[in-house]
């Protein structure tokens, strides 16, 4: 009963990060990720034709994601660490570190790269909005940049 009682306050707390990156303004998990990057599925449901998916990702220092993008919209919040988010035109685009929430927007044109370049792990409670039956993401080559 804990832990469904623990991820249901999980889910929660990364729902209400949602309602408020509705108002304002992104992070996730592709292949090919560096190695190490992993990510645990927490929770998921389906309504509506969505599936929820809350996952912790952990993506350790001097890794990245890879470039990526989703078919919906992602929540993320930083539970430890401090990611360095990247846009297709290799562009920082964000640094969010603990505490700091963050949204990504659906679709192939908005390929993105989360990457540690700090020196501890960057633990991440992402909440996936997606089509049901949705990939949690596609990969996409890398837009051109010096990096990754």
């Amino acid at each position: 009963m804990t832990t469904l009682r623990n991820n249901l306050l999980r889910l929660g707390t990364t729902m209400a990060a949602a309602v408020g990156l509705s108002l304002g303004a992104g992070t996730a998990f592709a292949t090919p990720a560096g190695p190490g990057v992993s990510g645990t599925i927490i929770a998921q449901t389906t309504v509506g034709g969505k599936d929820y998916v809350l996952r912790q990702i952990t993506v350790p220092p001097g890794q990245s994601t890879g470039w990526h993008y989703h078919d919906g919209i992602l929540y993320g919040l930083v539970q430890h660490g401090t990611l360095s988010h990247f846009d297709s035109d290799c562009d920082s685009d964000g640094v969010y570190g603990a505490g700091s929430t963050l949204t990504e927007p659906s679709g192939a044109n908005h390929v993105h790269l989360g990457r540690n370049l700090g020196k501890t792990d960057v633990v991440l409670d992402v909440l996936y909005v997606l089509p049901h039956g949705a990939p949690l993401s596609q990969d996409a080559p890398n837009p051109g940049c010096d990096f990754e």
